[in-house]
């Protein structure tokens, strides 16, 4: 039902790879002991995600003489998570062949490799297969973890090793696509948590610390420096959004394994998360990313307090403004910033008197040179939230008072995704009615009742048999689309359904899964 893949970038030859899920096919190959713990060396049978770090601050003009103190005071708090699927579910993610990494679909065709490890007999004849390992990062004594998304994405079963070689099943409380970050819980309490520094108060040119588990090595530290703030991967990506960026860059070694792990500063509190790695093999050759901890704690209160993230708009399209275009438009006040193309109607940006034309050079004080920096402050806020806005009119600079609004242009906060608001029940159609109905798959509508299918016209027994132009085979698969849509970052959140009713008649609904204000 989803393609991923993963492409070369010809500018270059360079390729950004995200970087988590080791393809997981772990083999163990050694064992070493220290006093503590034992370490498990683990080779990987291919790479499937890249990147992820965190990025750390140091007071200024401070150089530290080691990083002992940062490194010890942090491992403790950073897991390692492994992802299993059914080889079921490994065909509805294309193939279970091998494993495919989620996060690889931004950046071309589907690589998958053969696993080595054998396949557990989860029951009902269908076999479990590893599927991916990441990291993640302690945030409570009671067990809530942090991780990036694409490690836990399509994953039937999470498996969370703390660094004592502990071993908890976890469960998934939200996930938030757009900035790749996802919250897990494991039953368990007085872990270790790494305190949550200002990732704000970074400056270019500081030490941080990355902690994770790159290729199955757990408890490794790597060294490095911020390289810069508010960075944006989609012009390496070919323009291919990633979603929310605005990364913390570092040159802190970062290979796949690592997503979902801590970048931490010299007084070891947690900045970023890492994410991803530019690179031309897809493993660290220079430059990893981070999401800074500005953004991850917005996201993980929103998911532990509403269900869901709580997205933020301030109603406009535009463009970076470059100096040619300040030229052209006769701007003499600032050589960048955000160039207004359209205000969006019933929107914050028109409420506050906002204009084509204008250049938002500051969102609350903090500049917005780019459209990284420009998502970077945007997504700390709510729908509701006020604040306030610079910018350039008639090479003058103006403040206003903007209040935030959401998708649909109020400021009503987001319902948690809850897939009962469909108001059906779906099954799985037998072999023998595909047969008699020529069909490869579908799933029939039973017990409607007042929901948002009713709504759009959909009746009792009506079969479905692709949603947004993917082929649904099963319940599940319809839930996912929807968490999809309902996840997305995308205005209008619609499901647009071809079917067929026992009769054989095609019919398509257009069914709006968006709250009324």
């Amino acid at each position: 039902m989803k393609l991923y893949g993963k492409i070369t970038l010809l500018a270059c030859g360079v390729a950004v790879v995200s970087s988590a899920l080791t393809a997981l096919a772990v083999e163990k190959i050694g064992q070493a002991a220290n006093d503590e713990a034992a370490a498990t060396f683990t080779s990987a049978n291919g790479l499937h995600r890249a990147g992820g770090l965190y990025t750390v601050a140091q007071r200024p003009g401070e150089a530290p003489s080691d990083f002992t103190h940062a490194a010890e005071s942090t491992i403790n708090g950073v897991v390692s998570i492994k992802s299993y699927a059914s080889t079921r579910g490994q065909q509805a993610y294309g193939g279970s062949q091998g494993y495919i990494d989620p996060f690889e679909f931004f950046f071309g065709t589907p690589r998958r490799q053969q696993p080595r490890q054998q396949p557990r007999d989860g029951g009902n004849g269908n076999q479990e297969q590893p599927r991916g390992l990441g990291s993640g990062v302690i945030l409570s004594e009671d067990g809530y973890i942090v991780t990036n998304n694409h490690v836990i994405d399509g994953a039937d079963r999470l498996e969370v090793t703390l660094n004592d070689n502990s071993i908890y099943n976890a469960t998934v409380v939200g996930t938030d696509p757009a900035t790749d970050v996802a919250l897990i819980k494991i039953d368990a309490s007085r872990l270790p948590v790494i305190p949550i520094g200002d990732s704000d108060a970074l400056r270019v040119g500081e030490w941080v610390l990355a902690v994770g588990n790159p290729f199955g090595f757990t408890s490794t530290v790597t060294t490095g420096i911020v390289s810069a703030k508010a960075r944006s991967v989609a012009q390496a990506a070919r323009g291919r959004s990633m979603g929310i960026e605005s990364y913390i860059q570092t040159d802190a070694a970062v290979n796949p394994g690592n997503s979902g792990g801590a970048l931490v500063n010299i007084n070891g509190e947690l900045v970023g998360i890492n994410t991803a790695i530019y690179s031309e093999t897809g493993n660290y050759v220079g430059y990893s990313f981070a999401i800074p901890t500005s953004i991850v704690t917005k996201v993980v209160t929103d998911i532990k307090q509403f269900g869901t993230v709580q997205r933020a708009v301030l109603g406009v399209s535009f463009v970076e403004l470059t100096p040619q275009l300040a030229k052209e438009k006769g701007i003499t006040a600032t050589n960048d910033g955000i160039l207004v193309m359209e205000v969006v109607d019933r929107s914050g940006a028109m409420e506050a008197g906002i204009r084509e034309g204008d250049v938002i050079i500051a969102i609350n004080g903090a500049p917005t040179h780019n459209t990284a920096q420009l998502q970077g402050e945007i997504s700390k806020y709510r729908p509701g939230d006020e604040t306030e806005v610079t910018y350039i009119r008639d090479n003058k600079k103006h403040n206003a008072k903007v209040t935030f609004r959401n998708s649909q242009g109020s400021t009503k906060l987001a319902k948690q995704n809850d897939f009962t608001a469909l108001g059906c029940a779906l099954a799985e159609l037998p072999a023998e009615r595909l047969r008699e109905l020529r069909l490869s798959g579908g799933v029939q509508v039973k017990g409607l009742t007042n929901g948002k299918f009713k709504e759009a016209g959909i009746r009792e027994g009506f079969i479905i048999v692709d949603i947004n132009n993917a082929r649904v085979r099963t319940p599940s698969d319809v839930e996912e689309v929807y968490k999809a849509i309902m996840n997305s970052s995308d205005t209008d959140k619609v499901m647009f359904i071809t079917g067929i009713y026992p009769t054989g008649r095609k019919v398509y609904y257009a069914v709006d899964l968006t709250d009324p204000d």
